[in-house]
């Protein structure tokens, strides 16, 4: 069953944690900053925070691979999260699996305080393997929304982000120039080669 955010009512101070997970090109930071905005434009106060090592599109923005948006505050580790969103309604975090495993008690600190928290990150890395905290984020989340890309070989729904180059390392920040999202078959054929 989908997570459909229209269908919840909220009485009061209530905190929860929305996951975003899925494969590279799927959309999640896309998703992320749509409901970021939905949340802005309600008048709630937002801060919107991600991981400093990420500096491919912007140093203070997050930015979708379509070009959509949203002022961001780059942080060295999870704990300036809890520093610097000061009297916040919802915090934004995007690109969780380069946190360490202290994400997770920082969200649940947030919403145990009555915060929103919605974030997003790849749930496996190339090699097709749990990716960093998302995993227990995913097992502690209120709501979690998986998107998909599409295959690049094949048109199904894709879940993968195959690495095109031979580089090992687990973190390695590119783009279609590193990556391309496979279904599991695509994926496996991928592999083989």
């Amino acid at each position: 069953m989908e997570f459909l955010e229209n269908s919840i009512r909220v009485t009061g101070k209530k905190g929860s944690i929305e996951v975003i997970t899925g494969s590279m090109f799927s959309g999640k930071t896309e998703e992320l900053i749509r409901r970021l905005r939905r949340a802005q434009f309600a008048g709630q106060k937002v801060e919107i925070f991600k991981p400093s090592i990420d500096k491919r599109y912007s140093e203070t923005r997050v930015v979708s691979h379509d070009d959509k948006s949203i002022i961001s505050t780059p942080v060295d580790n999870a704990s300036a999260i809890l520093l610097l969103a000061g009297d916040v309604e919802v915090v934004g975090i995007d690109e969780a699996q380069f946190f360490d495993d202290s994400i997770i008690e920082v969200c649940n600190a947030l919403a145990d305080n009555g915060v929103r928290i919605v974030i997003a990150g790849l749930d496996m890395d190339f090699m097709g393997k749990p990716f960093g905290p998302v995993p227990a984020l995913l097992a502690v989340a209120e709501y979690v929304t998986k998107v998909h890309a599409i295959c690049m070989r094949c048109g199904n729904l894709a879940q993968y982000s195959f690495r095109k180059s031979e580089d090992s390392q687990v973190v390695l920040l590119g783009e279609k120039n590193f990556y391309e999202p496979l279904c599991r078959n695509c994926y496996n054929e991928a592999l083989k080669k």
